[in-house]
């Protein structure tokens, strides 16, 4: 049950820092305040660093099955994200479906690639 929680727990933080991060670049209209490009840009990389510090935290408390738990790990963290996108973000943003998975949702994809990777490198490590 620990795992549980502290997988669910950091699959929150790789959607609430990122979310947190980007209010930084609205103006107080809701206009991006910063070029497109460097906002993306920003975004990928806090991203990116919150999604592998998550995960390096997380499997500091993983003794096996790690290429297992990789998957399991990519595909709940990818769920929590994709979720959360549409019941706060899409609504907040106004963007169509279509806008946000080619713009948005489809980056994502790279959550369960991370972790999958992180797994195989540990589960190389170990053996």
């Amino acid at each position: 049950m620990k795992n549980l929680t502290s997988l669910l727990l950091y699959g929150l933080l790789t959607w609430i820092v990122p979310f947190v991060v980007a209010f930084a670049f609205y103006d107080q209209q809701g206009q991006l305040a910063t070029s497109y490009g460097l906002f993306k840009c920003v975004m990928t990389v806090v991203s990116g660093l919150t999604g592998c510090i998550a995960l390096y935290r997380y499997f500091g408390r993983v003794d096996g099955n790690f290429v297992r738990i990789g998957w399991l790990t990519g595909l709940v963290w990818l769920a929590i994200n994709l979720v959360l996108d549409l019941a706060v973000l899409v609504p907040m943003s106004g963007m169509s479906l279509s806008q946000y998975f080619t713009t948005i949702g489809l980056g994502y994809l790279l959550i369960p690639t991370i972790c999958v990777t992180g797994g195989m490198l540990l589960a190389r490590k170990t053996a």
